[in-house]
Order: structure tokens, then sequence, then C-alpha cells
């Protein structure tokens, strides 16, 4: 019988660009803040299978029953046990007062690490998979190509999926279940340098950033240089303007092993203090 989940309340601060998995469909990687302030990753949740109204936004409450992850090694991860128990909690938070509220609850419990090496090493030593990180300098925006498709196995195996349920839903219930989403055909990451003089680069996969992307490309009207050229502006000219925070998250693949097991799971850009007082 199925462990018992515990019924928790969390502030989403991250949510990845959904990808394929062979055995849970399409995956969004969530995290968010406890109300006791404490990191909690929410993994594996389909997005597509939540109700429209449970279509949960960065910075707004969640209420869901969430049991401990045995599966997964990192200390914040749990996964939810009753897909049917999220319910959302008001809307968003504001930004009003230079994102005064969303800083606060950031930051109620959270360090901020400059220093990448001394994050790894708690990684490393799994103190922790999730932490806030201020990098020194961003350098650039990397953009390179990636494939455009989904493999053909993932996909296969959706499919086949799809075929075995048939005899217990309507086509319509199947294709919104199985929709695929677009798959990016771009991987986005920053070059940053942190407070030792350590140069990286790390992957961005925040929704955010997937979604700003498709927008642009459809204001440019199918011109992917001009739409990659207004991404780029909104992550260097904008938010290099910002006090720029970076959500870091480690892969569970490579947590407690890698050189280097992070990716960024999402941007924080709050006003700097200089222009709070125009707000």
């Amino acid at each position: 019988m199925a462990s018992l989940g515990e019924r928790k309340k969390v502030f989403i601060t991250v949510k990845t660009y959904p990808t394929l998995s062979k055995k849970y469909d399409e995956l969004v990687c969530t995290a968010g803040i406890l109300d006791n302030g404490n990191w909690v990753r929410i993994y594996p949740l389909p997005f597509r299978k939540l109700d429209f109204e449970n279509r949960y936004k960065k910075y707004q409450w969640m209420e869901l029953e969430l049991t401990k992850n045995t599966e997964d090694p990192r200390p914040e991860s749990y996964r939810i046990t009753d897909i049917d128990s999220v319910a959302l909690l008001d809307e968003p938070v504001s930004t009003a007062q230079g994102w005064l509220q969303r800083r606060e609850i950031v930051f109620k419990n959270n360090p901020v690490f400059d220093d990448l090496e001394a994050l790894i090493g708690r990684a490393n030593n799994n103190e922790l998979s999730l932490a806030i990180f201020k990098p020194a300098k961003i350098h650039d925006l990397v953009i390179e190509q990636v494939a455009r498709e989904w493999d053909a196995e993932s996909i296969a195996l959706l499919d086949a999926k799809a075929r075995q349920l048939s005899l217990f839903q309507s086509e319509e219930e199947l294709k919104r279940e199985f929709m695929v989403v677009d798959k990016l055909p771009y991987k986005f990451s920053y070059n940053f340098t942190d407070s030792r003089g350590k140069q990286s680069t790390l992957m961005i996969e925040d929704w955010e950033i997937g979604m700003l992307y498709w927008n642009c490309l459809n204001q440019s009207e199918g011109n992917e240089q001009s739409a990659l050229a207004m991404v780029r502006k909104k992550y260097i000219d904008e938010f290099l303007q910002k006090d720029l925070y970076l959500f870091l998250g480690t892969t569970r693949q490579y947590h407690g092993w890698a050189r280097n097991p992070f990716v960024i799971v999402g941007v924080f850009y709050p006003p700097k203090d200089d222009q709070l007082s125009l707000i």
C-alpha cells in the first residue's frame, strides 16, 4: 500500500521547461520554499495532467500532499502522492515594493552562496541539492543549437501507453493527456564568474526562458535569429540591471559525484536597492 503524504504548503520558485521521461511521460521539475523557509523539490510532477485551474505559476503558493521520494537521494526531493490534492492558494505574490514579499519568502531561511566550489562540496556531501547563488559577474548568455525533435524512442513509448489506455479514455482525452510539448531547438546557458574568480557555464533549464523563446519567435514571425536576439536582450541587457540571483539545482544523474552537478533551474531578478526608491 502506498504511503500517505503529508499536506504541505509550497511557494513555487522553480518550474523547469518540460522534458520527456520514458518512465513518467512529460515532466516539469518543480521546486519551491516550504512555509517553514526550507527548500523542497517536487519530482516527478506531470504538468499537463493537472487540471487547468491547477496549472501553477511561479511565485504562487500551492498546497499538496507530499512524501519523501525514496528513489531520489537528494535531501530536498519529495514526490506527490495524490495529483488531485493540488490546490492553488491565491494569485502569484506581488512584485510591489521591489519584490519585497518575494524576497522575504525566498531569503527567510536560505543562505546566498557566492563560492561555487564550496557549494559543489556541500552537494557532493549530500547536504543540499538546491541553493540560491549570487554570481560576481555574468559574462554572456551562451546559445547553442540542439536537436529539434524529441528522440523517437520516447515518442514511441508515449504512443504505446496511449494505445494501452484507449479502452478507458476518449480520443480527445488521450490527445490532451499525451500531448507532447514542443522541444526547444536551442540550449541557453549563463557564463559567469563567482566570488573567487572561478568561471563556469551552466545551462538554464527554467520554464521562463523556454516560453520567452517561443513568444519571441512568434513576435518575430518565425525568424529564429531575431527571436534569439530578443532572448539575449532580456537575459543580458535587462537582467544585468537587476539584483540578479540564480536558483541552482543538481541533476539526479550527477548529484554527489560530478565536478559540477548543478544547472540553473531559475533566475530571480528583483530591482537593485537603488531602484527601490523609484517604486
